[in-house]
């Protein structure tokens, strides 16, 4: 028997639950699609935790807008539903006078996506808040934080069950068509059904170009490539060096081999970036070594044998090594011929934080385009 539902939201990720939320509380009926067991079991729990200020990205895009305008509605959103979080701040350090202009391009890329608390400061001040600390110059960014993502994850649930959606876990999407009623998907499992929906939110992370490709009519160059890119984390032993998040001057593929610091108090570092063929969340303790060089840069004083495998995260990226960034591909009927459909493709950092951003943006597609 084929059921019917008003909207699908595929994946249970941090992104895929906030805008089932949103089109909940927008009177939608909605039902999110997950293949595993529980909410957040890739991207979203395998990450810093960090709230990011919308520093690094270019102006006008997908990332710096949502970015900014997420961090706001995160950090209101926490404190309204008692998320554990910590506005600590961050200092993104040059170690090289041959850095300083990227960090004044930095500051000015962030300025012109809306994020108008930053200063350069200089070696000086950032010792005096960071005695461990060697910099040639910083940016100080006050609004930059952490936070608890499986808490919040679990009080994005709550509001979508509240407000009448639910979560059909273990029912992986294995395809789907589009018919005069509504675009008709299949799930997979021990409970195979075939459910009839007005809109279907592709939000599968990882997963996603998967997902899209198994939807008859989908435009096959609409599609993304898909580039996995790993990310090791290495948790520190003993007493955290420093208060503050600390980020070198970001590189090509990541934002360097940041410091950061958990919400009891210990302290890590991380990611990486490897561009690996399959998800594998096996931390390589050779990594390390690379890690005691990365992090020497900007704390000299780094213990040897403190550093130890933690987690790490593959980001879905949709660029290929070496080739410069891509912005959040967010994609509507119009982008790939199949009507009621909306993909999230390269959802990648700084999506966490840009989540409910991201689920107003979607909410507003699938009301503009008519689907549902």
């Amino acid at each position: 028997m084929t059921e019917r539902l008003d909207c699908a939201v595929i994946g249970a990720g941090a992104v895929g639950l906030a805008i089932a939320r949103e089109l909940a509380l927008r009177g939608r009926e909605v039902v999110v699609l997950e293949a595993t067991d529980a909410v957040g079991t890739e991207t979203s729990s395998r990450n810093s935790e960090v709230i990011h200020a919308g520093i690094y990205y270019p102006p006008g895009s997908l990332k710096g807008r949502l970015c900014v305008k997420g961090k706001e509605l995160l950090y209101d959103y926490l404190q309204t539903h008692a998320v554990t979080t910590r506005r600590c701040g961050k200092l993104v350090v040059a170690t090289r006078e041959s850095e300083k202009p990227m960090l004044r391009e930095v500051a000015a890329m962030a300025a012109a996506n809306g994020c108008h608390d930053l200063e350069i400061i200089d070696a000086g001040l950032a010792r005096e808040m960071e005695p461990a600390l060697f910099c040639v110059q910083a940016i100080w960014s006050p609004s930059t934080g952490i936070f608890d993502s499986h808490g919040y994850m679990l009080a994005l649930r709550g509001d979508l069950e509240a407000a009448g959606g639910m979560i059909a876990f273990m029912s992986p999407v294995a395809g789907g068509r589009r018919t005069d009623r509504g675009l008709l998907l299949r799930t997979k499992g021990r409970d195979a059904t075939e459910v009839l929906c007005g809109a279907v939110i592709n939000s599968a992370g990882l997963g996603a170009q998967s997902v899209a490709s198994a939807i008859d009519g989908m435009a096959t160059a609409a599609l993304p490539p898909r580039y996995l890119c790993k990310g090791s984390y290495f948790q520190l032993s003993g007493k955290p060096p420093f208060e503050r998040l600390i980020y070198p001057v970001p590189g090509p593929a990541s934002l360097g081999c940041h410091y950061t610091r958990d919400l009891g108090g210990q302290g890590r570092f991380g990611p990486d970036a490897e561009w690996v063929d399959d998800i594998d969340y096996r931390v390589d303790p050779r990594r390390a070594e690379s890690f005691y060089a990365a992090i020497r840069e900007y704390w000299p004083d780094l213990p040897d044998d403190t550093l130890h495998p933690a987690y790490c995260g593959i980001r879905p990226k949709i660029q290929a090594p070496h080739e410069p960034a891509r912005d959040f591909m967010i994609q509507g009927p119009g982008d790939h011929g199949v009507d009621g459909l909306i993909n999230l493709f390269g959802i990648e950092s700084p999506g966490l934080t840009a989540s409910l951003a991201i689920a107003e943006h979607v909410a507003d597609l699938v009301a503009a385009t008519g689907t549902a």
